[in-house]
């Protein structure tokens, strides 16, 4: 096998916490190798005009670098992680259809999973989850779940809402206890996928994090969000980092600096669960930053050779 057929066998994805850099490097090593397209693993960069908010490649990146899984559905269309993970598996198939290698770059932990492990994902139950969202007591929840399905209650906690209301939606919805859907998170099986993550020092990626809100509203991020809030985005979409605090602001409900410093604060917290997450797979192999294109791509290298995760 040569070392490019090895290299669209096993493919790369570059990981990290927002701000970290990633784009750029996966970009890098696209174009050094030649035979490369790029397919996003992030849940905002799927809708269309969030592009700086998000920071979505732009259009000359986009010419330079096919890539894949951006800009998929409108603001105010839901879309789940069972319908990203059919429209990756596409995507992966194509590519290597002809001949080129893919390379994943995001920092969706979630997402990611969904596609170097196969997860196998549920549905969901619209009508069911309303119905459960009614209860406004989590704990009450959780003991209703230890009932149906004693397992997955207890590899949550009990106060978590998000994570007890979408263990009873599917519970309830399929008829077959949640935790049956393959072995769970914490779970970490080998997987033909070469990961390698980004590690900045805390205090550098606060400060990155910091300056590239400075840029993307020098870029026009106010606008968008003015845009958007016209429209009227899905939930979700409304959620984005940087989103909620600006659509904020435009209601009235705080000042411009202060959406700022909300949007800084909370994306900084969310880094750090970026971190933790990634934290916890064991198949990652760890690049401290600043980093170079050559040594992402050698270390990829490196791992073929030794035929290991």
């Amino acid at each position: 096998m040569t070392e490019r057929e090895e290299r669209a066998d096993r493919p790369l994805v570059v990981l990290g916490p927002t701000a970290s850099g990633k784009s750029d490097l996966a970009l890098g090593v696209a174009e050094a190798l030649g035979d490369v397209e790029l397919v996003s693993i992030d849940s905002m960069q799927v809708y269309r005009g969030m592009d700086v908010g998000t920071a979505t490649p732009s259009a000359d990146e986009r010419a330079r670098v096919a890539h894949h899984l951006i800009d998929l559905v409108e603001p105010t269309e839901p879309f789940t992680v069972g319908e990203f993970q059919r429209r990756a598996r596409t995507a992966l198939a194509d590519i290597r259809a002809r001949g080129r290698t893919p390379v994943l770059v995001g920092g969706t932990g979630l997402y990611l999973r969904s596609v170097i492990d196969d997860l196998e994902l549920p549905g969901r139950f619209p009508e069911i989850m309303a119905e459960l969202e009614r209860e406004p007591e989590t704990e009450r929840l959780h003991e209703r779940l230890v009932a149906l399905d004693p397992v997955g209650a207890s590899r949550m906690e009990a106060n978590n809402r998000r994570r007890v209301l979408r263990a009873l939606e599917v519970t309830i919805g399929t008829g077959r206890a949640f935790s049956s859907f393959g072995p769970g998170m914490e779970h970490y099986a080998p997987t033909p996928f070469v990961q390698i993550a980004l590690r900045w020092p805390r205090e550098t990626l606060d400060q990155r994090i910091a300056a590239r809100y400075e840029r993307q509203m020098a870029d026009g991020f106010l606008d968008e969000v003015r845009g958007l809030s016209a429209l009227g985005p899905s939930r979700t979409a409304a959620q984005a980092l940087g989103y909620r605090e600006l659509l904020a602001h435009l209601a009235g409900e705080c000042t411009l600096d202060e959406a700022l410093e909300r949007a800084i604060v909370r994306t900084r917290r969310f880094a750090r669960r970026q971190e933790r997450w990634f934290r916890r797979d064991p198949r990652l192999q760890w690049v401290d930053m600043p980093t170079t294109v050559d040594e992402i791509i050698g270390r990829w290298d490196e791992v073929l050779a030794k035929g290991g995760a």
